[in-house]
């Protein structure tokens, strides 16, 4: 298989560490993106991903772990988020614009003081799109962390919220406390943008969190099945990507970046949906069951 497997492929530290950070990210990103792709609010999850922008170009200007300021900058924009809108769509939309303008303004200005007052070269490609190959072990460790209260937090109001995102009313009419979820959702698609942004970078991150679950929901409309489809399109995309961009230093005079395999294997497996054989099979699989004692039995 050395003509799949680039030379030192397997035996790679740097990439040892892409494949578990890869696989971590991909799954948390696939559980929250599915319950965003339901609720609709992929515009929020874009916005949360241009304040991570914001967050991590700060975080290079003071000089601590980017993916400190990825989180911590998504987690602000997304509390700023919930406390500036209400309850009713057009102020969500509000208040994700007013909070997006914010944030692209203060990443242009911290792009700048770090391009003009730093000797570090290649700070806008590693925020914007990502550099998974230098992420240290130190770093997994806080990934890991992140991601297990990502988790957390979605094993905890999974069914409230899926509720919710059905019919808040009904839900308010249950007993769910609707204000509650949407703030724990939001912390929850807060983490899951900062660390996608590691993965994939900032500007692309929506990509890996919008992607595999609309995928997904195109083949199945089984929130179950869809979950564990979206998270195996997310971690298969962005283990590909290390695979095609540690390959490209052979083909190519300089190599190119995951972020853009992963990208444009998840576009090209949501065109795939598109396709007449996959939407007979996923229409069929959709299909109900027919039903017992018919004509004939």
């Amino acid at each position: 298989m050395h003509w799949v497997f680039g030379p030192g492929f397997f035996s790679s530290g740097p990439v040892h560490l892409a494949i578990v950070v890869g696989a971590v990210v991909g799954t948390v990103s696939a559980v929250v993106g599915l319950f965003t792709v339901v609720r609709g609010q992929s515009f929020a999850g874009h916005s949360l991903a241009d304040v991570a922008t914001a967050g991590g170009s700060g975080a290079f200007l003071i000089g601590i772990n980017p993916l400190l300021g990825f989180v911590s900058g998504t987690v602000v924009g997304a509390g700023a988020m919930e406390m500036i809108g209400v309850r009713r769509a057009r102020g969500r939309d509000l208040a994700t614009g007013i909070v997006l303008g914010a944030s692209i303004g203060l990443a242009a200005l911290f792009l700048y003081l770090s391009a003009t007052s730093s000797s570090t070269t290649g700070v806008s490609q590693t925020i914007l799109f990502g550099s998974i190959f230098s992420t240290t072990a130190s770093t997994v460790l806080i990934v890991v962390g992140f991601s297990a209260l990502c988790l957390a937090i979605m094993v905890a109001i999974h069914r409230p919220l899926l509720l919710s995102s059905v019919n808040d009313e009904i839900a308010s009419v249950r007993g769910v406390p609707v204000r509650a979820v949407g703030v724990l959702y939001m912390a929850a698609l807060a983490l899951a943008v900062g660390l996608s942004a590691l993965a994939i970078g900032a500007i692309l991150s929506t990509a890996l969190l919008i992607g595999p679950p609309a995928i997904a929901l195109r083949l199945t409309k089984r929130i179950g099945w869809a979950m564990v489809v979206a998270c195996a399109i997310g971690v298969g995309a962005t283990w590909l990507g290390v695979l095609l961009a540690y390959d490209s230093y052979d083909w190519s005079a300089s190599p190119w970046p995951v972020s853009f395999f992963i990208v444009m294997i998840i576009f090209g497996g949501y065109l795939a949906t598109e396709l007449p054989l996959v939407r007979t099979l996923a229409t069929r699989r959709r299909a109900p069951a027919p039903e017992r004692g018919g004509v004939g039995e």
